[in-house]
């Protein structure tokens, strides 16, 4: 049966981007350390943070002793829940169509013609360089 992945939150999710990146076990101090600068909680809110990610099933989290802070590692890779969200919105906002998708972030600017070169340039290799 196919585990279904939830949405996360910004918050949630900029946490989960870090420690993918570490691809490793990270602790609450190394995440504070890597969070941007409009994001920088405290030590506290981390912690919530982190205690909604194992309760999701994102992560799991090992003591390492009582003067130790808990090292937390990521359970679900960055690739599944990328699949799950594509998919997610992709349903959400246009029917399940790329193109739809594409021509609304065309149309609204929010890509140029560059990037849709960059993007025809990708479609032609995941097609091994055949042209419709």
């Amino acid at each position: 049966m196919k585990q279904e992945i939830m949405h996360l939150p910004n918050s949630e999710l900029e946490l989960m981007l870090i420690i993918w990146e570490a691809d490793g076990p990270v602790t609450r101090p190394e995440l504070e350390a890597k969070l941007s600068e409009p994001n920088k909680w405290g030590p506290t809110t981390i912690l919530k943070f982190l205690s909604r990610l194992v309760e999701k099933g994102f992560l799991s989290c090992e003591s390492a002793g009582r003067r130790q802070p808990n090292r937390y590692t990521a359970l679900i890779s960055e690739e599944q829940y990328l699949k799950e969200e594509s998919s997610s919105v992709l349903g959400r906002l246009c029917g399940r169509s790329v193109t739809s998708l594409v021509a609304n972030l065309y149309q609204n600017n929010t890509i140029d013609d560059e990037e849709l070169d960059e993007l025809q340039e990708f479609l032609n290799e995941a097609r091994g360089g055949k042209k419709k």
